[in-house]
C-alpha cells in the first residue's frame, strides 16, 4: 500500500528538517511526504526549500491546520493518507503500528492516542489532559464512539474514505469536524497508543484555550447541524 504523509507547517524552523528525516530514517515504505507551509515568517520557508521532498504547497496567507490539509489531502495520491505535525511531538516510530490495522484489513480509519497503550509519554499540563478528556467525552456522546484521544494528531485515512469527505474547518476544529463526520460513514475505525513527546509554549506550541472553545463549538455544529 502507497503511504501519504502530509506535513502542516507553520512556523517550524527549529523541527521542519528533523521530522522529514526522522520519518524518511524510521519508515522506508512512503510513497510521497507532502509539506503544507501556512504562510510561515521565521525563515521556515527557505529551509524547506532544500528539504528532499515530494511536493511543497505555499499557501498565501496563515489560514490554519485545518485549511492546510484540507489542501494536501487535495494532492495525496497514496492508498493511506498520513496527518504528520511538523514539531516533534509525535514518533514517526509509530507509523509501523498505526498502519498495521488499515494492512490487515481490519480498519478504515486509525487514531492514534496518547492516554493508552505503554509508549513514551512526556508529563505536561494536568488541565490541558483535563480540556483534551473534556473534549473527547463530549465529541463521544455526539458520535457514540468511545475515542480516548479525539485530539491526538496522528490521523490516518484510507484514500477513499478521506477524499469523500467535505471538509469545511480552516484550524485546529478540524479534529472535532473530522470525528464527527467519519462517524456517519459505514467504516472501521481503530485507535492505537502513540508515543507522545509534549512541548511547552516556549518551545512553540501554538493551541491555546481559544481553539478549545472553537473545539466544543465544532463538536455541536457538525454533530447536530450537519
Amino acid at each position: 500500500m502507497k503511504l501519504s504523509i502530509i506535513i502542516p507547517c507553520y512556523n517550524e524552523i527549529s523541527t521542519i528538517e528533523k521530522i522529514v528525516e526522522k520519518i524518511k530514517t524510521n519508515y522506508k515504505d512512503i510513497h510521497e511526504i507532502i509539506i503544507v507551509d501556512d504562510f510561515s515568517t521565521d525563515g521556515t520557508r527557505q529551509k524547506i526549500e532544500n528539504l528532499n521532498v515530494d511536493r511543497v504547497i505555499y499557501n498565501d496567507s496563515n489560514y490554519g491546520k485545518g485549511f492546510s490539509i484540507r489542501k494536501g489531502i487535495e494532492q495525496a495520491s497514496g492508498n493511506i493518507i498520513l496527518i504528520q505535525d511538523a514539531d516533534l511531538e509525535y514518533e514517526p516510530q509509530d507509523y509501523y503500528k498505526l498502519i498495521a490495522p488499515i494492512k490487515e484489513g481490519s480498519a478504515d480509519v486509525v487514531y492514534g492516542s496518547r492516554f493508552i497503550g505503554s509508549s513514551q509519554k512526556r508529563v505536561l499540563f494536568f488541565w490541558h489532559r483535563v480540556f483534551n478528556y473534556f473534549l473527547t467525552l463530549l465529541s463521544n456522546m455526539f458520535t457514540d464512539l468511545n475515542l480516548t484521544d479525539m485530539e491526538c494528531g496522528y490521523k490516518l485515512f484510507k484514500h477513499d474514505v478521506i477524499k469523500n469527505i467535505n471538509l469545511e474547518e480552516n484550524r485546529f476544529g478540524f479534529e472535532p469536524e473530522i470525528t464527527a463526520k467519519i462517524s456517519k460513514l459505514d467504516i472501521k475505525i481503530y485507535e492505537v497508543g502513540v508515543q507522545y513527546h509534549g512541548r511547552d509554549y516556549s518551545q512553540g506550541k501554538k493551541i491555546t484555550w481559544k481553539d478549545g472553545i472553537a473545539a466544543v463549538y465544532c463538536i455541536f455544529k457538525y454533530n447536530l447541524f450537519k
